[in-house]
This record gives C-alpha cells, sequence and structure tokens, in this order.
C-alpha cells in the first residue's frame, strides 16, 4: 500500500498566499516582478516543492481575486492593493 503525500499547496488558494508571499518579498522593478522570481522559489526541492499545476492553479486563483496582476506575456506580476 503507498502512503499518500499531502500536497500543502494542492488548494489554489493556499499556493495564491504562498505565491503572495513569495512576490512581497521580491524588489520589483518598475513595479513588476519577473515571474521566475517567485515561480523558482515555489517549485524548488529546497523551496516550497510544489508542482507546476500548483504554481498554475496558485497564479489564476490570485489573479482571479485581484492579488495579482499578470502581464499579458506572462513574464511578469504585479502586486495590486
Amino acid at each position: 500500500m503507498k502512503h499518500v503525500e499531502t500536497r500543502p499547496f494542492a488548494d489554489p488558494q493556499a499556493a495564491a498566499r504562498k505565491l503572495l508571499e513569495l512576490a512581497a518579498g521580491v524588489e520589483p522593478v518598475n513595479g513588476r516582478i519577473h515571474i521566475e522570481k517567485i515561480n523558482a522559489p515555489f517549485l524548488s526541492k529546497n523551496g516550497c516543492n510544489a508542482t507546476g499545476a500548483e504554481f498554475g492553479a496558485g497564479i489564476r486563483y490570485a489573479v482571479e481575486k485581484g492579488w495579482l496582476e499578470l502581464h499579458e506575456s506572462g513574464t511578469f506580476v504585479r502586486l495590486q492593493g
């Protein structure tokens, strides 16, 4: 029998909140935060150890809630409010 590992960022809201926390710790350049500045620590084995799907769901949730603005190119985000 395999034991299923609990994924703390499987919940899009939890993933979004962690992404906001990571973004808040990055110094924006011209008000923008390069997506890799939050993507890398979120996906890293030494960081949050999340998955690409969890990252995508978290970004979508944060954008839908108006917490982040995602540039149309997908390379930058801005913290909102």
